[in-house]
């Protein structure tokens, strides 16, 4: 099983969310949530299906995901007036405060993994997941 590549991307991604977290710990958010705001903040009243597709996420895990968030006061998800089977999300002014704190965190946590790892292979990774998103049976 040394040889797995399913096995190994997951070890590799459980360490990789290590490292980040333990960078954020002190912004109280994780990878997990930081990603999903860095995601939502580029999108300005963004619809839970484009999010969904974005984070590479099925919706129910991105509303799970999400539920935290809105706990805390850092989004807010609410019903599209014009159709009210879409729900859109956005970050609170909380939500960005928060977002902009964490960010040296990351960056450090980023500078920390390109030290171990090799600028190259972080790329080649990325190309590998962008690959295998495009993948269909």
């Amino acid at each position: 099983m040394a040889g797995c590549a399913g096995l190994n991307s997951r070890a590799l991604a459980r360490r990789l969310t290590r490292i980040v977290d333990e960078a954020l710990k002190e912004n109280g958010v994780g990878l997990a949530q930081i990603g999903l705001m860095a995601l939502i903040a580029t999108h300005a009243d963004d619809r839970m299906a484009a999010l969904a597709a974005r984070a590479g996420l099925d919706p129910s895990t991105l509303s799970r995901n999400l539920r935290g968030l809105e706990r805390e006061g850092l989004i807010e998800i609410a019903t599209v007036e014009k159709d009210l089977r879409r729900r859109a999300v956005w970050l609170t002014e909380s939500g960005v405060r928060r977002l902009q704190a964490a960010l040296p965190g990351w960056r450090q946590a980023q500078a920390r993994i390109a030290d171990l790892l090799q600028a190259e292979f972080l790329q080649e990774i990325a190309k590998a997941s962008e690959k295998l998103a495009a993948y269909k049976d």
